[in-house]
């Protein structure tokens, strides 16, 4: 039992890193070739790209016992892994929030604008500095945190976390329904149309939300 909470203590701060890291890269991305910020959260507070943070357990749970293999191996499963990984977000994203933060369609050798080689080449080169430098890392940095306060701090990022998501979910609500001239009756939905309208939603979604 002892074994399977610290497993899952390091999953978590694995998803963790996975978010903010893969928010930062985007962002960064973002500021070189656009020069311009763009905010790719995949939440209204805080700098927490889930896509990413599932793609980091993804990778860690399909690589782990390969991590000693010759790269060109570790390449082609997470080439896979994530391509199959990244389809199936698009796919959930649209069917729960009917939009998807990405399009592929105008890229070469895509599968329903969901995902492309480009990115699905991407996915196999993350795949080996992953599992043979960034998990390493991270884990030697789990192991030199205190455990209680990393528990402590795991308790209170997963409270904020579920808090955070359902809020998304109501800015999105509020952003339609202000879309369709629904006007606000109470406090909380005149503070989402000042706060996360929908300029910010699609700051957020790669312009992809509303449209």
């Amino acid at each position: 039992m002892k074994r399977s909470s610290e497993s899952l203590y390091n999953l978590f701060w694995i998803f963790i890193v996975g978010c903010v890291v893969g928010w930062f890269v985007e962002g960064l991305f973002s500021l070189i070739k656009w020069k311009e910020f763009i905010n790719h959260s995949a939440v209204v507070i805080g700098p927490f790209n889930m896509a990413y943070g599932l793609g980091a357990l993804m990778l860690t749970a399909l690589l782990y016992k390969f991590r000693n293999e010759k790269n060109i191996k570790i390449f082609l499963i997470g080439f896979i892994g994530g391509s199959i990984l990244e389809y199936i977000m698009s796919w959930g994203m649209e069917l729960v929030l009917g939009f998807t933060a990405w399009d592929y369609s105008r890229k070469p050798l895509n599968l329903n604008g969901r995902i492309c080689v480009r990115y699905s080449l991407f996915w196999g080169l993350l795949g080996v500095v992953w599992i043979k430098y960034i998990y390493p890392y991270i884990t030697k940095l789990l192991e030199k945190m205190d455990k209680n306060l990393g528990k402590r701090l795991a308790i209170f990022l997963s409270i904020f976390l579920v808090f955070d998501i359902f809020l998304t979910g109501v800015a999105i609500n509020r952003a339609r329904n202000k879309e369709k001239g629904i006007e606000a009756k109470y406090k909380y939905e005149e503070f989402l149309d000042k706060t996360f309208n929908k300029e910010y939603l699609k700051n957020m979604y790669n312009d992809s939300w509303g449209d």
